[in-house]
């Protein structure tokens, strides 16, 4: 089934805005509300989500917790429409805020993602290395570390431990 572009892409912008929403606010509902609830959500180091209720409490879970709570930014770098097979696919970046030494400290990933009318979509996929992931965090990690060394800022290393 071929799709109009321009619905398509609205669909995309309510994404990206509920996206950045969430990244700042820490409620993923409405974020999760942009997806079928019968989902589909591939994410490779993670695993495979059916469901908004597993979505929620999968993204919710990880991105709540310490240093993710500061990864609030999502923009991509770009991304292509597929009209015809209902297909967005481009570059996200997942960004943390700025830890004080005014660098950007982000980690990209391919997603695609598909539509499936009404302005929602029916399946996401993210694909990354994670091997990239981890001496950038480490980095933020470190930075963060050197301007606030007062503050109470969770665990020490990317993996949670201490």
């Amino acid at each position: 089934m071929a799709w109009d572009a321009a619905e398509i892409e609205e669909a995309f912008q309510r994404y990206q805005d509920a996206a950045n929403e969430a990244g700042r606010t820490g409620d993923w509902a409405p974020w999760v509300d942009r997806f079928t609830p019968d989902v589909h959500y591939i994410e490779h180091l993670y695993g495979e989500f059916h469901g908004r209720d597993a979505v929620l409490a999968w993204i919710t879970e990880t991105m709540c917790r310490w240093p993710f709570t500061e990864m609030q930014l999502f923009p991509w770098d770009w991304y292509t429409v597929d009209a015809e097979q209902g297909w967005i696919v481009g570059q996200v970046e997942n960004r943390f805020i700025d830890p004080g030494d005014g660098q950007v400290y982000e980690g990209a990933n391919w997603t695609r993602l598909v539509y499936a009318g009404d302005g929602r979509f029916s399946s996401e996929e993210d694909v990354y290395n994670p091997a990239h992931f981890g001496p950038m965090l480490e980095g933020w990690l470190a930075a963060y570390a050197a301007h606030h060394p007062d503050a109470p800022n969770g665990p020490s290393t990317p993996d949670g431990s201490a």
